[in-house]
């Protein structure tokens, strides 16, 4: 399996405390997810994200199929960074990286997600075609959400 590389960089003008409680929230997810990934959570268990967590959703990445996604928070260190990984879904393997340090820029806020396909080659030609740009949208949009929930 081919891995692949997305990593993203944003300031955001709030405190490490204010940045941290919203985005270690799984419920913000969908606040800046695009509206047509049919991002919904299906089952998460309300608490503060702890190692171990699991939340459920549903997502329609392409042509409006919706898709079950369960990630487990793997590894949380308090406003610092987070992990999640992919433990069923629409990729043979998926690991987000939430990074968060106090700038005189304000939060530096570092994505850095590993991700591979599956299908073989197949996989790679979709990444090519498809889900690299995909990502790239989401991303964008993230920030723009952020931007306007924060930075305006």
């Amino acid at each position: 399996m081919k891995l692949y590389k997305k990593e993203t960089v944003q300031y955001v003008n709030a405190s490490l405390d204010e940045c941290w409680a919203f985005f270690s929230n799984p419920k913000n997810l969908q606040k800046i997810t695009p509206e047509d990934m049919g991002f919904i959570i299906t089952d998460y268990d309300g608490k503060s994200m702890y190692a171990g967590q699991i939340i459920q959703y549903k997502v329609s990445p392409l042509l409006g199929i919706k898709l079950p996604w369960v990630t487990e928070i793997t590894i949380v260190k308090d406003r610092s960074y987070f992990i999640d990984e992919q433990r069923f879904g629409p990729y043979a393997m998926w690991h987000h990286k939430h990074f968060f340090e106090a700038t005189d820029k304000g939060v530096k806020m570092t994505d850095v997600v590993h991700y591979g396909l599956p299908l073989g080659f197949l996989g790679q030609i979709m990444n090519t075609l498809v889900v690299k740009n995909k990502l790239k949208a989401i991303f964008e949009h993230r920030e723009r959400m952020v931007n306007e929930i924060f930075n305006s």
